[in-house]
């Protein structure tokens, strides 16, 4: 499996109703093109789920035949649940949702009171545990989060970063996450001496991602944020180093939202100046998250950078990112609005990405997965997107109501739980369930000062109900919130009319004991907005291209590989041609001219406008390979020189390789420049290296570097995972961009502390050389 103002969870806007029709209503609740709910029971196609009664949900629901996960047909109550919140009014099948993942909570406790991943997944991921504290567990299992989110420290008082594609850390850099799961915590039990536990552990982390992370435009690098399986969403021809410098939308911005917890936690330690440091650095990161990833001709962000040299926009929307946008206020209030319009929702409910992978099976791809429609639609409730907020309840109702389970993921084209992996009782998947109703229903928005109490009311769920017994900073409250709609007309506390005209926070030192609220909604229309229904749509498949030689143009002058040609794809409308990321023509050919020096590719776009993947760049600039004893072994275009040369059986070139690791010496050689061949001018720096320490697409083992031209620091160098014992496979590492004057330059790479990986012990490769190629 793998914002300005965070002072509350979900903004200034409150995200919590009621929960529906009265209990014998037959009345449509949400109906999509794939299922319909209505009343007590929810229909799609030939089968149905009911419930029995609120501790009892049946299903008819039958999967694909031989699919290795059975299908729970029914869910019956198997723990106590005396010590927890009780739902009552409105409607039954969602109070029996919301009981149902109360007695999966129970089942995620460990023993060791840490919080279990899934029923197929023992165990504590930072990811996914932080995620579920945001959305419930700080509330309902607070003990258990804080033990969680310290079993992912590790000896060096950091921030683990799970294991993930070639190696976790750096390619892997969502572990920030964990510290609005830290700071939720906070809000949730006001408790100061855990404030001063986690504080120091999120400077140190901070600090680290900063040296080695953050890309020359001040953003974010590695991989999307939990789509952790890099041929899920990336193209094919992605190495795991590409993706190390990537920047990813969601990932940065979840990083701007825990740069402002930080900055929160340290105003509540009463560090000031690191306080406004922090805060800064928030909205440096969130200005240049607008800047790069914004496209106003769809409405939404894009989803990552990707390239090598040259970096591109891929144009797909990324719903957890999106919703996070939103929720923490990275993106403007404009914005804001615009995203939950026009982000895509299909039947089924919003994709992880859309659109889909058309040659990659389903996991995230061509997935729903419960716990990102449950941010998505967190979002839309303050985004004020009534019909957003109903489709996408329906959408975590319906498949936690067909499989009488919290599942984790689903498959987009027919709501099914055939995909690569799956599991019952997903922590975050039932946490995703619990906050439709406690943060949207029942608007229960935790500050550092209190308790705002701010219910989102469709129509459709209109009706009296009551949260019993809901545990907040030792005192126990029952909310009862009557009507619908986004406004509060009145709210009483313990009886005592509660002076709403400067909002609905109840400072927490006035929460003692038993407290009853009761909220009274305006019972007035939501302003309308709309959604971006859409069609489960797959792009284009992503062409493969080459350079080659038109001898007419080559007595010319021009330089060697000077014809760009790929294969056709099947119903395409045509192709887009890029030159160093800028498009450059387009065409219904299969080739074009590359008569200029550049990085090549060419984007396969549909007759709807839906673009393919950019191929993988093909570069036609001077370029020479220098071994370890920096000798110039040839000078010509990439399109040669990268090819694998397997005449050893080690597979390496020249007079031999160089072996890293902690206890070797700094890897050194010299090069030179300013003949003919290789001018002075800039230069993209990169290795031919092995690292056989672990597979592809998971464990922590990447191997990290600083590079040093000339004695100065000018970058990172990642060495990701080849696959196990495949020492023999050479690959290149992401470039670094240097002047490099005519003369003789060192070329120094060091292990610094803070290239250390996530493993600690192994941070280990093989170099064969260092490969420059001129930019400009």
């Amino acid at each position: 499996m793998n914002r300005k103002n965070i002072s509350t969870f979900m903004g200034g806007v409150a995200l919590i109703g009621g929960c529906g029709a009265a209990h014998a209503s037959d009345d449509v609740v949400v109906a999509t093109d794939a299922y319909t709910w209505k009343g007590d029971t929810l229909y799609q196609d030939e089968f149905k789920a009911w419930t029995v009664n609120p501790y009892e949900i049946r299903s008819t629901y039958k999967g694909r035949p031989g699919y290795f996960m059975p299908i729970d047909q029914v869910w019956k109550r198997k723990n106590d649940l005396s010590a927890y919140p009780k739902v009552s009014g409105g409607n039954r099948l969602m109070e029996a949702i919301y009981n149902m993942g109360l007695d999966e909570m129970v089942n995620a406790v460990e023993p060791d009171t840490t919080l279990r991943t899934g029923k197929e997944w023992a165990g504590v991921w930072t990811r996914d545990v932080s995620y579920s504290i945001i959305l419930s567990m700080a509330a309902l299992q607070p003990e258990a989060s804080m033990i969680s989110l310290m079993k992912k420290v590790n000896k060096e008082g950091q921030i683990i970063q799970d294991t993930g594609s070639g190696g976790a850390w750096p390619i892997s850099t969502d572990r920030m996450i964990w510290t609005v799961a830290a700071w939720e915590i906070y809000k949730v039990t006001g408790d100061k001496k855990w404030l001063e536990t986690v504080y120091p552990i999120v400077q140190r982390s901070l600090a680290k991602d900063a040296k080695t992370v953050m890309s020359d435009k001040g953003l974010v690098k590695g991989e999307t944020s939990f789509i952790d399986w890099r041929e899920q969403s990336y193209p094919k021809w992605m190495q795991v180093a590409d993706i190390s410098q990537s920047e990813a939308m969601g990932t940065n911005v979840l990083y701007a939202a825990a740069l402002n917890c930080a900055s929160e936690m340290a105003a509540e330690l009463g560090k000031k100046v690191e306080s406004a440091e922090y805060k800064k650095e928030s909205e440096t990161l969130s200005a240049a998250i607008d800047k790069t990833f914004w496209m106003p001709d769809k409405g939404y962000y894009g989803m990552y950078t990707y390239g090598r040299d040259n970096k591109i926009l891929n144009p797909r929307a990324e719903t957890l990112g999106e919703a996070l946008a939103i929720l923490y206020d990275i993106a403007p209030a404009d914005r804001q609005k615009s995203i939950s319009e026009n982000n895509p929702t299909t039947k089924f409910g919003p994709a992880i990405f859309y659109p889909q992978i058309a040659d990659m099976p389903n996991y995230h791809n061509n997935a729903l997965w419960p716990f990102v429609a449950s941010y998505w639609t967190l979002a839309q409730a303050k985004a004020g997107n009534e019909q957003g907020v109903m489709e996408g309840i329906g959408s975590v109702i319906r498949p936690a109501a067909l499989f009488a389970t919290n599942k984790e993921n689903f498959n987009l084209d027919n709501g099914d739980i055939f995909t690569e992996l799956n599991s019952s009782n997903m922590l975050w998947s039932l946490a995703g369930n619990l906050a439709l109703t406690n943060r949207i229903l029942f608007g229960l928005n935790f500050e550092k000062d209190g308790l705002r109490i701010y219910p989102f009311v469709p129509k459709a769920l209109a009706a009296d109900r009551t949260l019993s017994d809901f545990p907040y900073r030792g005192a126990r409250l029952n909310v009862t919130v009557k009507g619908y709609g986004d406004k509060v007309k009145s709210m009483t506390v313990d009886g005592k009319e509660f002076d709403i005209k400067n909002g609905t926070l109840i400072p927490a030192k006035k929460l003692k004991g038993n407290v009853d609220i009761v909220v009274t909604m305006a019972d007035e229309p939501i302003s309308p907005m709309k959604i971006n229904k859409v069609n489960n749509s797959k792009a284009p498949l992503t062409p493969q291209t080459w350079l080659s030689t038109d001898s007419r143009l080559a007595k010319a002058g021009v330089p060697v590989l000077n014809i760009l040609e790929w294969n056709p794809i099947e119903y395409i409308a045509g192709y887009i041609v890029l030159r160093d990321g800028k498009e450059v023509g387009r065409t219904r050919q299969t080739s074009w001219p590359a008569t200029e020096e550049g990085e090549w590719q060419v984007i396969g776009v549909s007759s709807n406008g839906t673009q393919s993947f950019a191929s993988e760049p093909r570069s036609n600039r001077l370029h020479g390979f220098f071994d370890m004893a920096g000798e110039k072994l040839s000078v010509a275009s990439p399109e040669v020189s990268y090819a694998p040369e397997n005449n050893k059986v080690e597979g390496y070139r020249g007079n031999g390789f160089v072996e890293t690791d902690h206890s070797s010496a700094p890897v050194v050689m010299t090069i030179k420049t300013g003949d003919a061949e290789l001018p002075g001018g800039e230069y993209a720096l990169s290795f031919r290296y092995a690292n056989g320490n672990g597979p592809v697409n998971t464990e922590n083992k990447a191997a990290v570097r600083s590079l040093y031209v000339d004695g100065k620091d000018v970058g990172t160098i990642v060495m990701p995972h080849r696959g196990v014992g495949n020492w023999n496979d050479w690959g290149m590492t992401n470039s670094v961009r240097v002047m490099l004057a005519p003369g003789t330059h060192e070329i120094k790479l060091v292990l610094n502390p803070e290239d250390e990986n996530m493993n600690l012990h192994t941070n280990h490769a093989l170099i064969d050389g260092v490969v420059i190629e001129r930019v400009k």
